[in-house]
């Protein structure tokens, strides 16, 4: 869930804890996802100036980052940013979120690379929906990534993309455990099942 989103607009939240789906209130803003071994993350951390000319505001870098994943779709799929959301023709499959601060922003996507058709109902229809949607339901909405590309090759081209923008070099994640001397606390956090219980109830008056 992003930081701003209420459970029981968002969630089924009686099936959610029936099955003991772990729900997490993000850092960064943006709508509710499923994720499991299905999904493909790629985030951007960015200090303020590291692409030039580029206004650390959110349609400026929404726009960046469509502009560089244009160049892993080219020629592929009817790829094109509608909103918030990155679609092939009128169906979605990638969200976006974003954190900016006074000198660094983060821009994640996940991609729907696969997904259970049985996880989606433990979302709602959300209240504020992108005008695209037409309140067609979740699995009219969205679409599979493998159905339009084989994984490695999106891995590739991000990667080659990417290239065009930084310089790269692989690292291991322990190595990023390792040489940090900063403790590290997270704001992105489990919601409990008191959390969700009181969500419902407060649904119910």
């Amino acid at each position: 869930m992003g930081v701003s989103g209420k459970p029981a607009e968002l969630l089924e939240i009686e099936s959610v804890l029936d099955d003991q789906v772990p729900v997490i209130r993000r850092f960064t803003g943006g709508g509710t996802v499923i994720v499991d071994h299905g999904t493909v993350f790629v985030t951007f951390i960015c200090n303020k100036k590291a692409v030039p000319n580029l206004q650390p505001y959110p349609r400026p870098i929404m726009s960046w980052s469509s502009s560089l994943y244009s160049k892993v779709f080219q020629g592929i799929v009817d790829f094109h940013l509608r909103e918030n959301d990155y679609v092939f023709g009128n169906h979605k499959f990638g969200g976006n979120a974003q954190s900016i601060t006074k000198n660094r922003w983060i821009h994640h996507t996940s991609f729907l690379w696969d997904f259970n058709v049985q996880n989606m109902s433990y979302l709602k229809h959300p209240k504020r929906a992108p005008a695209y949607r037409s309140a067609r339901s979740h699995l009219d909405f969205i679409c599979r990534m493998k159905d339009y590309m084989p994984r490695s090759t999106f891995m590739d081209k991000t990667v080659d993309a990417t290239e065009t923008q930084f310089s790269l070099r692989p690292i291991q994640l322990e190595a990023i455990r390792t040489c940090t001397e900063a403790e590290f606390c997270p704001s992105s956090r489990f919601l409990t099942n008191e959390e969700l219980e009181a969500a419902a109830v407060a649904l119910q008056k």
